[in-house]
Formats: C-alpha cells, sequence, structure tokens
C-alpha cells in the first residue's frame, strides 16, 4: 500500500507540473520567535485555500496568548478573496501552540491531522495527568487522515502521507506539485528532524525521509522550521527533492540507515527540549483548545516535575 499511495502522490505531482492539473499559489508566514513556518495553500481558479501549521503567539513568560501571526494570515485570506475549506496539521507540534481553533472561528474550514494523533494523546494524556474528560480519540478534529487519503483543496489534488519517526503521528500533505514536510526535513543545509521525543523513532525517520525523496525530483519542498544552519545569513523553507537528495547534510543520497540513525541518536543525545513543549503538547493534542477554564474562570497549564 505505501507503494500505491506514494504511486498517487507522483500522479498528483506530474500532473500540476504538466499543467493537466492546477498549481498551488503557496503564501508562506514565519514566525521568528518559534522559528515556524506557516503557509496558506490556494487554488488560484476557485480560490479555494488551506492553512497549514498556524502559529497561537505565547509569551511563556507572563502566561499570556495573542493572536497577531493568526490575525496576518486572516487578514491575507480576505485580502485574497480565499475560502477556507482545511486547516491542516502535520503534527502535534512541540515548539509551538497551533491558532487552529481561532482561524477556524474566523475563516471556517474542517480540521485535520494524521489518525496516529490517537496514540500522541494517549502517551501525553498519562504525562500530563488528564482526566477522563479528555477522550483521547481524536474527537477534537474535524478529520484524521489515514496514510494515501485524497482530498481536493478548490481544484487541487492532495494526498496525506504519513511519515512517522519526528513523533508517531507526522503527517506531509501533498498538494498539486508541492509537499508540506512538516518538521521530518528542514533544509538541505541544516539536515533533519529529532527524533527523541515519546513514540519517536530515527529508524521510522529514515524512512519516511526516504519515502518523500523517492518523489519526483522537481517536486517543491516546504519545511515547517528554518534555524539558519553556519553560513547562511537569511531565513530560508523552500527547497526540492532533487536538492534534498544530492546536498542534505544528514541524510543525502549515499546514506544508509544505520549510519543515518547512529548520527540521528547521537546528535538528539545532545539536544535541550524545546522551550515551549509543555504547553505547546497539552494544548496542540486538543487540536488547539486550551483546557477548560476552571472555577475561578482561569486557564491553566500544567508543569509536570522530573518526567521528559
Amino acid at each position: 500500500m505505501i507503494g500505491a499511495h506514494l504511486g498517487a502522490a507522483t500522479t498528483i505531482i506530474e500532473r500540476a507540473r504538466s499543467g493537466s492539473g492546477q498549481v498551488p499559489v503557496v503564501q508562506s508566514f514565519f514566525d521568528e520567535p518559534t522559528n515556524t513556518v506557516s503557509y496558506v495553500v490556494h487554488d488560484p481558479a476557485i480560490r479555494e485555500a488551506a492553512v497549514i501549521d498556524s502559529v497561537l503567539d505565547y509569551d511563556a513568560a507572563a502566561g499570556r496568548t495573542s493572536f497577531a501571526s493568526a490575525d496576518a494570515i486572516i487578514a491575507h485570506v480576505k485580502a485574497e478573496g480565499l475560502t477556507v475549506t482545511w486547516l491542516l496539521e502535520t503534527h502535534a507540534h512541540a515548539d509551538h501552540l497551533s491558532a487552529a481553533p481561532y482561524l477556524k472561528e474566523h475563516l471556517g474550514g474542517q480540521l485535520a491531522i494524521g489518525r496516529e494523533i490517537i496514540h500522541v494523546q494517549n502517551v501525553f494524556g498519562k504525562i500530563f495527568n488528564e482526566g477522563t474528560e479528555f477522550a483521547r480519540d481524536g474527537s477534537e478534529f474535524d478529520r484524521l487522515f489515514e496514510d494515501g487519503d485524497r482530498f481536493q483543496i478548490g481544484g487541487l489534488e492532495a494526498v496525506a502521507l504519513h511519515v512517522p519517526g519526528h513523533t508517531p503521528a507526522d503527517l506531509a500533505y501533498v498538494i498539486g506539485d508541492a509537499v508540506f514536510t512538516g518538521d521530518t526535513l528542514f533544509m538541505p543545509d541544516y539536515g533533519t528532524a529529532r527524533a527523541d521525543f515519546p513514540g519517536g523513532d530515527s529508524r521510522q525517520l529514515y524512512r519516511s525521509i526516504r519515502r518523500l525523496m523517492a518523489l519526483p525530483e522537481r517536486t517543491r519542498l516546504f519545511h515547517c522550521h528554518d534555524y539558519k544552519a553556519a553560513g547562511r545569513d537569511t531565513f530560508a523553507w523552500e527547497t526540492t527533492v532533487g536538492a534534498q537528495r544530492a546536498g542534505n547534510v544528514h541524510v543525502h543520497e549515499g546514506v544508509g540507515e544505520d549510519e543515518f540513525v547512529a548520527m540521528r541518536d547521537a546528535r538528539d543525545a545532545t539536544l535541550s527540549m524545546p522551550k515551549l513543549i509543555l504547553p505547546s503538547i497539552q494544548v496542540n493534542m486538543r487540536g488547539g483548545h486550551l483546557p477548560e477554564p476552571e472555577s475561578n474562570g482561569t486557564r491553566y497549564l500544567k508543569i509536570p516535575l522530573d518526567v521528559l
């Protein structure tokens, strides 16, 4: 089935590049405090759109949320006369809070993520000692994609590919000739995502990356983060399959699975936890919804001690 799903993705990409399918218009929004890139992807003919990996601004020191990043997306959607039909999450992020519920309130659209979010909810539901009111069945989302699920954004053909490794639930979205990789890959000069979160697996990550690298070499890749590799002065987040095959510093062609796993595991052992992992995960596993207010009307986030 994996090969069949990859074949479907290749067909969508080739149709877009040949002119027999729509080529998406992609607008990026970079949030420097979290090094996150959000995207608005739209069909230029029908003007339907998807928002991918949105950011809710969060001041960790003050415990305050705000909406400047999300409002910039809303302003763009309205200025372009777009109708949002999808709010897509590549996974439950550990570095920023999702603004999907806020965007859904203002723009509409179905909120979607991979079905393996249920696994993430179960793992972190225990870590945060969530009660029975936290369902852990993915019901916070409107759609749970399986590997190979097809969908439309206006006239744009799209398919969800399961690319686990960074987390168990990671998806890449193939939309026309563009692929939104989430955290699986970074720019070629920066490399690949960590695989040491609960449920992560460097061997799975390698296989997921090889799956993406089997797509046509001119396929556009859009990544969810950039941290400016050493020697590069500007942020960047768009590249191609061919550039990744030739030049990814961690996993270019010729790097074997065992070699990659040894490198990735050793590198991950030196990394500190993301600064916003604790607030991010407990919000994002709820589809971006904040915990319910307590009896005093205030919402609270938990900080489990000596667990991660």
